[in-house]
């Protein structure tokens, strides 16, 4: 995609209000509009992950939050265990019935269908539905609409999503992912659009789950997540490899030590015996790995005292180390974050992401977020012809209901 003139700006999310929704409804379905107020709106966000790339299918540690970008479906329950869902975008439409839903259709009716699989796999009821889909996440972003499509699906097909611990429902959902629509990704994404907290991240431990709230310095601060413009074009086998060299290393190391199971029981005191047990392209993705885990644990204990130029230097080695020895950051992306490093008041900017495209993150002081942009706007599609969009975002709390009013 080539930039035109005028292209390229912050964006504001198109309007998900209920109201907005029902009619959307019931000017696809007619018969919705006797009765509006029976049409019911769940809500999943999107997330970014502020620092931990590709640990969490390690069993390290990963610090995502949620993010205001969302799917939201607008629905009436049935009888009659059929499911109808159209999105509001495409116009894609997912239909199946639950009592015979058969294997993977592929498009966005896949990350229904297989919710709906998973949901009955876990032993939870589920009902039929007609509904539409509405989105504010662009696709192919980095952002988790795949994971949010999938939460959403969940409060809207579960007879009782609140009864249902929302770590649960985020392990129901990467089920679906993993074995029906066939991503081998781990719980991270489903995770922080189940558990999101407003106004904060999360710090997931990947091996136990355990996890808790990380305060963000929101106050003075901006969370701006800037997509360059190119979708990702990190492949299932590019990333498929990188995963396989990660447990080969774990299982070489494991012969001469069975205390390792995954690289998250690689210690940096460990890399130079790693070194020697496996090619070189092989020990650059664990050093990467096992340095990245120390990346999220010092970016908290920043946070934790308010040091924030602690966090920008955690983040700028996150990034160096997904570009030089993981090998996933993309032109398009290291052009971002090197515009946005050279702008007074950017605390921290990073990849985002599986890589290869997508988004970057940055932590920006407020009155430094329209510099921020207009810096980007300025610079970057000269050095990539490519148009980037701009979203400064607030963390949100985890699916759920749309409150009315």
């Amino acid at each position: 995609m080539t930039a035109q003139p005028g292209d390229g700006a912050a964006v504001r999310a198109p309007e998900l209000t209920p109201e907005h929704l029902r009619a959307g409804l019931a000017a696809i379905d007619p018969g919705m509009a006797a009765a509006p107020h029976a049409i019911r709106v769940v809500r999943a966000p999107g997330r970014v992950n502020l620092i931990g790339e590709h640990t969490d299918y390690n069993l390290g540690f990963v610090l995502p939050a949620a993010i205001e970008l969302e799917i939201r479906i607008a629905f009436v329950p049935s009888d009659d265990r059929r499911v109808e869902l159209t999105s509001e975008t495409t116009g894609e439409r997912a239909v199946f019935h639950l009592d015979a839903i058969g294997p993977s259709p592929g498009g966005m009716a896949a990350y229904v269908a297989g919710t709906a699989w998973a949901l009955a796999e876990a032993g939870i009821p589920t009902r039929g539905l007609r509904g539409m889909v509405a989105s504010s996440l662009p696709r192919a972003s980095g952002l988790s609409s795949s994971a949010a499509l999938e939460l959403a699906a969940a409060w809207a097909l579960a007879v009782d999503p609140a009864a249902i611990p929302p770590l649960d429902l985020a392990r129901i959902c990467q089920r679906a992912e993993n074995a029906y629509v066939g991503v081998n990704c781990g719980l991270m994404d489903q995770f922080a659009s189940a558990c999101g907290v407003a106004g904060a991240a999360m710090l997931l431990d990947c091996r136990s789950l355990a996890w808790r709230p990380v305060e963000l310095p929101l106050v003075g601060h901006a969370l701006v997540v800037i997509h360059t413009g190119s979708s990702r074009s990190l492949s299932a086998s590019q990333y498929n490899a990188r995963r396989a060299q990660c447990e080969a290393a774990a299982a070489a190391l494991a012969r001469e030590d069975p205390g390792i199971h995954t690289l998250r029981d690689v210690t940096p005191a460990m890399l130079p015996a790693v070194a020697t047990r496996v090619d070189e392209e092989t020990f650059r993705r664990c050093r990467h790995v096992v340095t990245e885990n120390g990346r999220v644990e010092a970016t908290i204990r920043a946070l934790a005292v308010g040091d924030l130029a602690a966090v920008g230097e955690a983040w700028a080695a996150s990034h160096a180390s997904l570009r030089d020895d993981f090998e996933v950051v993309s032109p398009e992306l290291q052009a971002l974050v090197e515009i946005a490093a050279a702008v007074p008041g950017v605390v921290a900017a990073r990849m985002t992401g599986a890589g290869f495209g997508g988004c970057t993150v940055n932590l920006v002081a407020r009155d430094a977020v329209a510099a921020l942009e207009e810096r980007v706007l300025a610079e970057y599609p000269a050095r990539t012809g490519l148009a980037p969009r701009v979203y400064p975002v607030d963390a949100v709390a985890g699916a759920g209901f749309v409150e009315e009013g």
